[in-house]
């Protein structure tokens, strides 16, 4: 299979993932705080993505069980991908919207549609990439998740300023189905399943020295995901329309997130994987400290500005990660493995995101950045510390990486 069909097929996955997310997650907090709503409720909101932290629990059943007729890892896609759009085409028969507590449960049942496709895109992921593929590859899995964030959140925005609630996730729906038609013509060739092992959370536990890697899993994103908790919020209270919002996170941000993505990407075996994970975590918390001046009075270039150089940082961080994460996972396993690293990531930044609200309120906007930019800053120290890999990689067919 050629590299660009491949990278096709996951940036349309992604993509499907990454749009009812960067809705729920990132226009929605605009949306209730136009409403009124708190800053600490709106941080709550975010608990409502407890599936993607739990996914690791039914992730080894995936890897064991699937469908020889569909495909292995596509039985799984197709399917929930299908579900996700009716969900949203669902949301959109009430012309004035829905009750705050019926959306609240939709977003839950959104998401756990999406984490379990997840565990199986991700398996999908590291058996079709090649080592020397895998930089490139999580640089496209980033951008695309980002592109259906900014899409969904961002975009979707501009969309239900314009003309209401059910264009807006007719729209949705509608963009969502169209990325299924990749995995819909894909054949997935046959694979048998692995044999029952070690799997899931106890296999990381027994393993040597996979303490320190766990934990920098917890820290790495956690002060970045503090931070972009409240920054759909922030810029509603510094006077942005929803409009602005919108262009700012679908333009500014889409443009920078994507480029931030394919660099880190493209960058990251380059760098060695610790030299990448130190360097581009220094930009991430450098970024965030840039809202916390921003805070202080900014204009909306400004605001412009720092919201792209952060988009930017954090692609090149999350690809980074990511790749790391791949490249730590056994290919036998790999829905298994890349999920417990993956909900060990979701489990931490969503705490982070959860307790946004509460921070900003006491610390004021500017105060809760700097807190953020500080636990940024903790986590590439810990990268320091605690993350030696081997010097060189050498694999056969494939250059020498340094770490």
């Amino acid at each position: 299979m050629k590299t660009s069909t491949k990278i096709g097929l996951l940036s349309s996955l992604y993509l499907s993932q990454g749009l009812p997310y960067g809705f729920f997650t990132q226009a929605l907090p605009a949306l209730l705080r136009k409403q009124g709503m708190s800053l600490p409720d709106i941080g709550l909101t975010h608990l409502l993505a407890l599936p993607w932290a739990l996914k690791f629990l039914w992730s080894p059943l995936m890897d064991r069980y699937g469908s020889e007729r569909l495909g292995r890892r596509r039985g799984y896609i197709l399917p929930l991908q299908l579900l996700s759009a009716g969900v949203l085409l669902l949301l959109a028969l009430p012309s004035g919207g829905v009750s705050t507590p019926l959306l609240m449960a939709m977003v839950l049942g959104v998401n756990l549609l999406a984490a379990t496709q997840d565990v199986a895109t991700d398996g999908m992921a590291v058996n079709l990439l090649s080592e020397r593929e895998m930089g490139l590859g999580n640089g496209v899995q980033v951008a695309g998740y980002r592109v259906g964030m900014i899409l969904g959140g961002g975009l979707m925005l501009i969309v239900f300023d314009a003309a209401g609630w059910r264009p807006t996730l007719l729209s949705l729906g509608a963009i969502l189905l169209l990325a299924t038609v990749p995995i819909a013509l894909y054949r997935e060739p046959p694979s048998a399943p692995p044999a029952p092992e070690s799997v899931g959370l106890s296999w990381w536990i027994r393993r040597p020295g996979s303490a320190g890697w766990l934990l920098l899993l917890v820290i790495y994103k956690a002060g970045e995901s503090l931070a972009t908790g409240m920054l759909r919020t922030f810029l509603v209270d510094a006077g942005l329309s929803l409009t602005d919002l919108g262009w700012m996170l679908g333009g500014v941000g889409f443009t920078t997130g994507l480029v931030g993505a394919l660099v880190g990407g493209a960058l990251v075996n380059r760098l060695g994987h610790r030299r990448a994970l130190i360097l581009f975590g220094i930009t991430q918390a450098g970024a965030v400290l840039l809202y916390a001046l921003a805070a202080r009075g900014a204009t909306l270039p400004m605001l412009a500005l720092v919201c792209g150089v952060e988009h930017m940082t954090s692609g090149m961080a999350t690809a980074t990660l990511f790749t790391v994460m791949m490249a730590k996972s056994r290919p036998e396993y790999a829905g298994t493995d890349y999920t417990v690293q993956a909900s060990l990531v979701v489990i931490a930044t969503g705490s982070a995101a959860a307790v946004s609200g509460y921070t900003a309120q006491a610390l004021g906007y500017a105060g809760h950045f700097l807190l953020a930019a500080a636990l940024c800053a903790v986590g590439v120290v810990f990268v320091l510390l605690t993350f030696h890999p081997p010097r060189t990689l050498s694999l056969p067919g494939t250059p020498e990486v340094s770490s």
